[in-house]
């Protein structure tokens, strides 16, 4: 255990040290390292050419090969940009404009006028960023109802305990009260959000990964031209105690620049079976996708 904390502390004190380079100093570090893994050492290269020429059927294989180098050029920037955010503050993450949150009246009305709400998040854009949630700008420059202390991030432990501790502390980084208390093991948040339904809460659940083992499977038809399973847990949760719903969109306006939209599935998910809230979320997805092919995380098996 010992060993453990001194693990992550030289971790976390080293990629602290990192950060402090400016942002277009990990860009030039993020460039060579995507030439590294999507050239050189091609990481799972054959999962991504799979992945995008069933996804993409109607596509070239020309056209194809041009999405998976723009991928790994993204999964570099995705990286670097990573780095950078693990020793920011929320003043650092505001002034450097990095996400902005496009329809922020929509979210806190939402958020006010639900007992909790439930957002399904996905591995488009830089899901890493989500930890700056409540620092980054808006258009009107208003800020979100949402405080820190009601954010929850739902997340699947890792095998490594070392690992584990440096990623959690490096998602919530900008959150200085907060710290990694807001992040919620998978397999403890029925529990969590039943004992804590007296507090209006907001769940942020990265939803888009393949089943595990133990949540078992179930199909919803096609999502990208394949027969998908999902997993049912966090809207199993959102439609026991009637959360509102919602998709959050990541879009890459620029090198630099995310645009962060909250999408809405259903105001009451007790009104709505699990299943029909998760075909509205992957028609989403299948939709922001196809908006920017390059943006999702083709290197997952998703479909198994």
């Amino acid at each position: 255990v010992i060993m453990n904390k001194l693990l992550v502390n030289i971790s976390r004190g080293f990629l602290k040290m990192l950060s402090l380079f400016p942002l277009k100093f990990h860009y030039f570090m993020g460039g060579i390292l995507s030439w590294l893994i999507g050239k050189v050492g091609k990481y799972r290269y054959s999962v991504v050419l799979v992945n995008l020429s069933r996804s993409f059927p109607q596509k070239k294989y020309g056209e194809i090969k041009r999405i998976a180098r723009d991928f790994y050029r993204h999964l570099g920037d995705i990286i670097a940009e990573t780095i950078w955010f693990s020793g920011s503050s929320h003043k650092r993450v505001h002034k450097s404009n990095i996400v902005s949150v496009a329809n922020p009246e929509l979210v806190s009305e939402y958020f006010n006028n639900s007992p909790s709400m439930t957002v399904l998040s996905t591995h488009c854009g830089n899901w890493e960023l989500l930890g700056g949630f409540l620092g980054y700008r808006t258009p009107s420059g208003e800020k979100i109802a949402i405080q820190e202390e009601d954010i929850r991030v739902v997340y699947k432990k890792l095998s490594s305990p070392v690992s584990d501790e440096v990623f959690k502390r490096n998602r919530v980084a900008p959150l200085e009260r907060v710290g990694t208390s807001c992040e919620i093991e998978s397999m403890n948040i029925l529990r969590h959000a039943v004992s804590n339904r007296d507090k209006r809460l907001v769940y942020i659940y990265p939803t888009d990964q393949a089943p595990y083992w133990k949540a078992g499977k179930h199909p919803i038809g096609e999502f990208m031209h394949q027969q998908t399973n999902v997993m049912l847990g966090s809207v199993g949760v959102a439609c026991k105690l009637s959360h509102s719903v919602m998709y959050m969109k990541m879009r890459r306006v620029e090198r630099g620049r995310y645009e962060m939209t909250l999408i809405p599935i259903c105001r009451n998910a007790s009104e709505m079976t699990p299943e029909q809230i998760m075909r509205k979320y992957y028609d989403l997805l299948e939709q922001e996708i196809n908006e920017t092919p390059h943006n999702w995380l083709w290197t997952h098996k998703r479909w198994k």
